[in-house]
């Protein structure tokens, strides 16, 4: 037994040295300009990009911006939100995103970085912030972002408010991002807790959730670890009103954790209410 758990370790220690450290001058505005016309163009057609309320969110200073989480490894709802709030806000303002470590430390996806992707961790949030920059989170990470498909409309951060925590140790308001269409562009069967479990990956990756899912082009699959081609569903984001730092320094985390999701539920469910069919929106 002992030995597995050496083993263990030594695996855990090889995977976190190879994850980039946060070097928040790896976000390159000259490229984001570069890139944005022709995504943008892309965002349009294939999700039909709806985003809205960006106007709700401060104009400048550090903000953070808490999002319910869709579309597995593959979400659509980032791809479309950081592309509109690069757009209208200008590529200059600094703006940054957290994500897993395995997304962060994949050689193809290399390029995220330089939009301002960085590993989803306390250290690296806080950076972004004191830099003054505005930062997206995403507090339910793999529980809820592989949520099955009937549960595609439920917002559920599976009880993480670390996201409080650091907005009011940070002096920042919280604006909730609202999205949907995004769990219409795969469809989760399970989120496979048990699996993730039984394989070890919740110890060694930090990944709770071995998914199972009917995705393009691979069919039913296990694991989302290669990602998927998303189907083309309507996604639609939308800022909320934003939470002040006085606010939240007043209050519990509990209280504001629940207020964040209970904005974001009724978004969500308001929203979803205007789509008429899956996909097609």
């Amino acid at each position: 037994m002992a030995g597995f758990e050496d083993a263990l370790g030594w695996v855990k220690e090889q995977v976190a040295a190879r994850v980039p450290k946060a070097d928040l001058d790896q976000r390159d505005a000259d490229y984001i300009r570069e890139q944005l016309p022709g995504l943008w163009l892309l965002a349009s057609l294939y999700f039909r990009a709806d985003v809205r309320g960006l106007d709700r969110i401060p104009s400048e200073g550090p903000v953070l911006m808490v999002g319910n989480h869709s579309g597995g490894n593959v979400p659509p709802d980032t791809f479309v939100f950081t592309l509109a709030f690069c757009s209208y806000f200008g590529v200059e303002r600094p703006f940054y995103q957290l994500a897993h470590n395995l997304v962060v430390s994949a050689p193809p996806l290399a390029s995220l970085r330089k939009f301002g992707t960085v590993a989803a961790n306390p250290d690296n949030a806080r950076l972004a912030l004191e830099s003054g920059a505005a930062l997206l989170v995403y507090p339910g990470g793999d529980y809820e972002v592989f949520r099955p498909f009937w549960e595609r409309n439920k917002v559920d951060f599976g009880g993480r408010m670390g996201y409080v925590r650091l907005a009011r140790e940070a002096g920042v308001p919280i604006v909730p991002i609202a999205a949907v269409g995004g769990q219409e562009s795969v469809f989760f069967l399970s989120r496979g807790q048990w699996l993730a479990r039984l394989l070890g990956v919740d110890r060694l990756f930090r990944l709770k959730s071995v998914p199972i899912a009917l995705a393009p082009p691979w069919g039913l699959v296990v694991s989302d670890l290669y990602g998927h081609i998303p189907l083309p569903s309507k996604i639609v984001v939308e800022a909320q009103d934003p939470i002040a730092a006085d606010e939240i320094e007043a209050a519990d985390d509990e209280v504001v954790h629940e207020k964040v999701e209970g904005v974001l539920q009724a978004a969500v469910d308001r929203l979803s209410a205007e789509r008429r069919f899956p996909v097609l929106g």
